[in-house]
């Protein structure tokens, strides 16, 4: 094999080496890149949730409070209002969902599912636990879901939530006495639960890896072909020429010209000593002929 062969074979195992070492790094990097966008959407929304809560509780339901006495207002509550606000959200973002699963409600439509009640459980199990993050299928593709615990820490929850005699009668009639009684004060009895699809994030990624794969590729492939020339032009070419000029020493044509010996690199410095060579074998035959 041509040593521009050997060397060829050499640079092209580094950069298919490099390349998938560096598609494979890019890509965890852009998973991971995606799941952190993702989070926080999550995050917002869920802030969002959140703020809708505290200004239901602290400004709408007092004002309410008088009208309550004799008709009940689900608008009043923090968590009705909430939901209904990340709903609104929802008719343009369907993909985008977020509940107060609660595994005892009051208002049937917060009842958590399966999977959502292994979220509010594992709350109830790890109290100090107030946060969980995780993945699940849905049928629109992977999606993130982040939930965060609901507790029960103000003992005025309890006017509607403790016993069917003590809660309003309004609120009975409209939902029944079978649901959302017998809560505590410290119990987590639920979960603010938003899910945020990746497939978008994930979708940006790989296109992002694609081009990242594209560019580092053709850069690669036009330094493989610089190398190549700059190796034929410094190394390759000076060889050929002092092998032919070896081959006609070896048949006898002392008086050849010289190699060129200009600079100071290795092949400079062997051409020099060729000629050296060469000068030395014609004066030895000379003397010889004598």
């Amino acid at each position: 094999m041509k040593l521009a062969a050997q060397f060829n074979l050499l640079f092209a195992a580094i950069f298919v080496v490099g390349l998938v070492a560096s598609t494979f790094l890019s890509h965890h990097l852009s998973e991971q890149s995606a799941r952190e966008e993702t989070l926080e959407d999550a995050r917002l929304i869920m802030e969002t949730a959140s703020a809708a809560r505290t200004y239901t509780s602290a400004q709408i339901a007092p004002l309410l409070k008088s009208v309550s006495e004799t008709r009940f207002l689900p608008q009043s509550v923090p968590a009705y209002a909430a939901t209904e606000e990340l709903n609104t959200v929802r008719e343009q973002f369907p993909d985008y969902a977020y509940k107060e699963a609660t595994l005892n409600p009051t208002n049937p439509r917060d009842r958590a599912v399966e999977w959502e009640a292994d979220v509010v459980n594992r709350f109830r199990q790890y109290p100090s636990e107030t946060e969980i993050v995780g993945d699940r299928e849905t049928p629109s593709g992977r999606s993130l879901f982040l939930a965060r615990s609901i507790q029960i820490k103000d003992p005025a929850c309890l006017e509607c939530h403790s016993t069917v005699a003590a809660a309003p009668k309004p609120m009975i009639a409209r939902y029944g006495p079978a649901n959302g009684f017998g809560w505590k004060v410290g119990e987590i009895i639920g979960a603010q639960i938003v899910s945020v699809p990746e497939m978008l994030p994930l979708r940006r990624a790989r296109h992002a890896l694609y081009t990242f794969v594209a560019v580092v590729g053709t850069l690669l492939l036009v330094l493989l072909v610089a190398l190549n020339l700059l190796l034929r032009a410094i190394v390759v070419q000076p060889v050929e020429r002092l092998a032919r000029a070896a081959d006609d020493v070896s048949l006898g044509k002392i008086d050849a010209a010289d190699l060129s010996g200009q600079g100071s690199d290795e092949l400079s410095m062997l051409a020099r000593s060729f000629n050296r060579m060469k000068k030395s074998l014609a004066h030895a035959i000379k003397m010889l002929g004598e």
